[in-house]
C-alpha cells in the first residue's frame, strides 16, 4: 500500500480513502532489536492498530546500549565512521526488518539524517569530529532510497533538527532533492527540533515537502505547545497535513533533568489537543524504552542534551496503557470520519486547554478537566455523546441554551473526556 497526500492538502490517503496516521516512535530498532524481538513488537503494535513506524536509518546518538554490533558504515581504527564505506550487511538486515513491518500492514517512516550527523546543529557536541561529509549525503541517500523504495516508505529527511546555518540547510536540501529525484512519488517531510515552529523558506517553498511535522516535546514548561504549534502550522500556506511527530513520550522523564515522568494522561492530552488544534491528520505515540530500544541492565544514562532519566525495558514499555489510548483515538477518528477535522474557535471558557474541532456533520471537544463548557455554537442541533477516556464509557449528553450561548453540562466522569456531537 502507498500513502499519499489528498488533493486539498489536508490529510493522508491510502487508495483514495482517508488514512489516519498513527505512528509509533521506534528510532533505534535497526541497531538494537533482534529479529525475534522485532517480530514480537510488530505483532503487538499491529494488534493495537498502529499503521506507521518512525525509524532511524542510521544509529541514533542517544540509543540505549546493546550487545548487537550493527553499524551502517565501516569503522575506522578510532571507532569513528568511514562514510565512504556502507555496511551492506547492516542494510540487508534493516531491509528485512522493513519487509517484516510492511507485511503486517505498517508504513515505514524513515529518518535519513538525524541532527548529530549534520554540522552546526544543537547536537554537534554529541558526534563532534565525525560528521557526515556533505559530498557523501547524495550517494548515501541515493543508496537508502533505492534500498527501501520497494516498501513505499515515508521519508523524514531530517531528525530532531534546528536550522542553524546555511551549511546545515544544504545537507537537508541535498537529501530532500535526492529523495524527490529518485522517487518523486514518495511522501517526505522534516522532523524538527522540539518547540520549533519556523522552517526556512527553502523548505517551506519546496514542492517536495509534503506535510508539516512538529514536536511538542518533553519539556514540562511547554506542553501547551502541543496545541499552539498545531494551530501555527495549520494556518500556514501552502496547506499541508500537520502531524505532532513527537509529543511527550509516556513515562519519559521531564527533560533537562527535571524530576518527574509523563503519565498516560499527559501523553493522551498532548495527542487530543494536537489533533483538535489543527493536527487532525494523525499523531505519533512514544514509550520511554521503545524509542531507544532499552534492555534492562544496559547503559542509558545520557545526561547531556535533553537529560532524561532511565527508560523501562522495551517489553514493559511496549505494554504501557497509553498506547491503547492512542489506538482508541484512531478508532474514534475512523468511526466518526474525523480525519482532517478542522479546529473551531467556539469555546468560551477562559482556557486554551479545552479544544474543539469539527466538519460538516460532527463537532468534537476535548475536555481535560471536568467543567461546564460554554460554546459560541448552535449545539442544540447536535446529539452529543461524552466518552470517558480512561474506562472508555459512553454517556448521552444534552446541550442547552443559557444567557445566549450553548452549554454542555458537567459530566459524571472523573477523568478527561471527548464530547462528540453529530447533527440531528
Amino acid at each position: 500500500m502507498t500513502v499519499t497526500i489528498s488533493t486539498n492538502g489536508s490529510i493522508f490517503e491510502e487508495q483514495g480513502s482517508p488514512f489516519f496516521y498513527l505512528a509509533d516512535t521506534v528510532w533505534s530498532a535497526f541497531t538494537n532489536a533482534t529479529l525475534e524481538e522485532w517480530e514480537e513488537y510488530l505483532d503487538y503494535r499491529k494488534m493495537q492498530g498502529f499503521n506507521v513506524l518512525q525509524m532511524n536509518v542510521l544509529r541514533q546518538w542517544d540509543a540505549s546500549g546493546s550487545d548487537l554490533e550493527w553499524e551502517p558504515f565501516a569503522l575506522q581504527e578510532d571507532g569513528s565512521y568511514d562514510y565512504s564505506q556502507l555496511n551492506e550487511a547492516y542494510f540487508d538486515r534493516a531491509t528485512e526488518m522493513v519487509r517484516m513491518a510492511v507485511e503486517r500492514g505498517f508504513t515505514p517512516a524513515l529518518v535519513l539524517l538525524w541532527c548529530n550527523y549534520v554540522p552546526d546543529t544543537w547536537a554537534t557536541p554529541f558526534q563532534e569530529g565525525n560528521k557526515m561529509p556533505l559530498e557523501v549525503v547524495e550517494p548515501y541517500v541515493t543508496y537508502a532510497v533505492k534500498r527501501f523504495s520497494a516498501f513505499n516508505p515515508i521519508y523524514l529527511v531530517s531528525g530532531d533538527t534546528d536550522f542553524p546555518s546555511e551549511l546545515a540547510n544544504r545537507y537537508y536540501q541535498t537529501a530532500l532533492d535526492t529523495v524527490k529525484r529518485i522517487s518523486p512519488s514518495s511522501v517526505a517531510t522534516l522532523h524538527i527540533q522540539g518547540r520549533l515552529r519556523e522552517i526556512p523558506e527553502v523548505f517551506m517553498n519546496h514542492e517536495g515537502l509534503d506535510f508539516y511535522m512538529y514536536q511538542s516535546g518533553h519539556n514540562s514548561e511547554f506542553q501547551h505547545y502541543s496545541h499552539e504549534i498545531a494551530e501555527h502550522f495549520y494556518n500556514l500556506s501552502p496547506k499541508r497535513p500537520v502531524i505532532n511527530g513527537e509529543p511527550c513520550y509516556e513515562q519519559i522523564s521531564y527533560s533537562r533533568n527535571v524530576y518527574g515522568r509523563y503519565s498516560a494522561l499527559d501523553a493522551r492530552r498532548a495527542a487530543w489537543q494536537s489533533l483538535l488544534a489543527g493536527g487532525g491528520a494523525g499523531v505519533t505515540y512514544g514509550a520511554h524504552g521503545i524509542w531507544s530500544w532499552h534492555k534492562k541492565g544496559q547503559k542509558f544514562g545520557i545526561v547531556e542534551g535533553e537529560g532524561f532519566d532511565s527508560p523501562y525495558d522495551w517489553r514493559a514499555a511496549l505494554r504501557f496503557e497509553g498506547a491503547w489510548d492512542y489506538s482508541f483515538i484512531k478508532y474514534v477518528f475512523d468511526m466518526y470520519k474525523l480525519v482532517g477535522v478542522k479546529p473551531l474557535d467556539i469555546v468560551l471558557n477562559q482556557t486554551k486547554e479545552i479544544r474543539a474541532a469539527g466538519n460538516e456533520d460532527t463537532v468534537i471537544l476535548y475536555v481535560p478537566v471536568n467543567t461546564k463548557v460554554r460554546l459560541d455554537y448552535e449545539a442544540e442541533a447536535y446529539s452529543f455523546t461524552t466518552i470517558d477516556l480512561v474506562h472508555r464509557r459512553f454517556a448521552r449528553t444534552d446541550a442547552y441554551r443559557e444567557n445566549g450561548y450553548s452549554v454542555l453540562p458537567m459530566h459524571e466522569f472523573e477523568h478527561d473526556v471527548v464530547i462528540i456531537g453529530t447533527k440531528k
